[in-house]
């Protein structure tokens, strides 16, 4: 099975470098339509904007689903402060702590994008003292955008195209270590993206016909709770593909594909879960089999919508998980390995 595991890595930093908190998601649709047509997928779009590519299988009369959430966590600007400053809501599941110093964007309404830093109202030690600062929660409250602008009140920020309800995008800081680790933000679900990528280019380099035919869809709403609203009829089964945390009391590794058996909403269907670890089993593939306690995905909440399919979650082990993340590329190489066999995989 030859994996090209460079090209899979490309792709996940070319989407990491687009911008797409919830919310903000087109100009990332649009790149990953260009991309799917190269691949010769056909693509139809779901009226909330998902993209559904479909690649024909030998069997047209049952079908396979698989999603990847392409937006991410993010902000967006909710009051400019008498003095230029600038305070922002969280899109999605992330904490403030996560983002303390990191480098930004405020995207206008007009397209143009405002660079600028996240960081506490009360920063300097040198002002308000060690103790001081430390003792201050992080939140909507005391984390503000300083904008890289010359800017002295409110009315400096508002000429420059800036308001209310403005997108925030917040660097990733990709990097890649030549041990195998990829350190970054929005690894959650960048690097499920770039894995619907290589299977579309590996089936099409060696002109493998999948058993069934399979849609990819890349959702749009999974990091606020309600991604996937619409799955083709002829759906048998539905599996997200997401990111693993990796932490204390979990068995989830940054080298190995994780199968979900529960999360905080639902369990997932018990054949299928027991079709993909016997998939690992016979191709001797590293996996483990976790549950998680403050999580949900494309099928947990496929499931809530009452979707009549069987619903699976996958994905790589990743640590640090909406915070500075990381995995590692085993990880990614596990996941395609599994989803590769079990797209040529006759199912009962």
């Amino acid at each position: 099975m030859k994996i090209d595991l460079l090209y899979t890595v490309e792709m996940m930093k070319k989407y990491l470098d687009i911008p797409s908190p919830t919310g903000y998601t087109k100009i990332a649709l649009d790149e990953a339509k260009k991309d799917f047509e190269k691949l010769g997928l056909s693509i139809t779009y779901t009226k909330k904007g998902a993209l559904i590519a479909t690649m024909i299988g030998a069997n047209t009369n049952e079908e396979v689903t698989i999603s990847a959430h392409i937006d991410t966590l993010g902000g967006m600007v909710k009051e400019i402060l008498p003095d230029g400053k600038i305070k922002m809501v969280k899109v999605g599941g992330g904490l403030f702590n996560s983002i303390e110093g990191a480098n930004c964007n405020i995207i206008t309404r007009k397209g143009s994008f405002l660079r600028g830093s996240i960081v506490p109202i009360k920063g300097s030690t040198h002002i308000f003292g060690r103790e001081a600062i430390s003792n201050i929660p992080r939140n909507e409250d005391t984390m503000v955008i300083r904008l890289d602008e010359r800017i002295c009140n409110k009315n400096d920020v508002l000429n420059l195209g800036i308001n209310i309800g403005d997108f925030v995008d917040i660097d990733t800081n990709f990097e890649v270590s030549e041990s195998g680790f990829i350190k970054s933000r929005y690894i959650d679900n960048k690097a499920a993206v770039a894995i619907v990528f290589e299977i579309c280019r590996y089936f099409k380099e060696n002109k493998i016909v999948p058993k069934y035919t399979t849609n990819f869809i890349i959702s749009n709403y999974e990091e606020i709770g309600h991604g996937v609203s619409f799955i083709p009829c002829k759906t048998k089964d539905f599996i997200a593909m997401d990111i693993a945390p990796v932490g204390q009391g979990q068995a989830s590794s940054e080298y190995s594909v994780t199968i979900i058996a529960k999360d905080n909403k639902t369990v997932y269907d018990y054949d299928l879960r027991n079709s993909l670890i016997n998939i690992c089993e016979d191709y001797g593939i590293d996996y483990t089999v976790d549950i998680f306690k403050s999580y949900s995905s494309d099928s947990s909440q496929a499931i809530a919508r009452g979707f009549d399919c069987a619903c699976a979650c996958i994905g790589p082990g990743v640590d640090s998980s909406h915070h500075y993340e990381r995995t590692h590329i085993s990880s990614l190489e596990n996941t395609l390995k599994l989803l590769i066999n079990y797209l040529q995989t006759e199912h009962k």
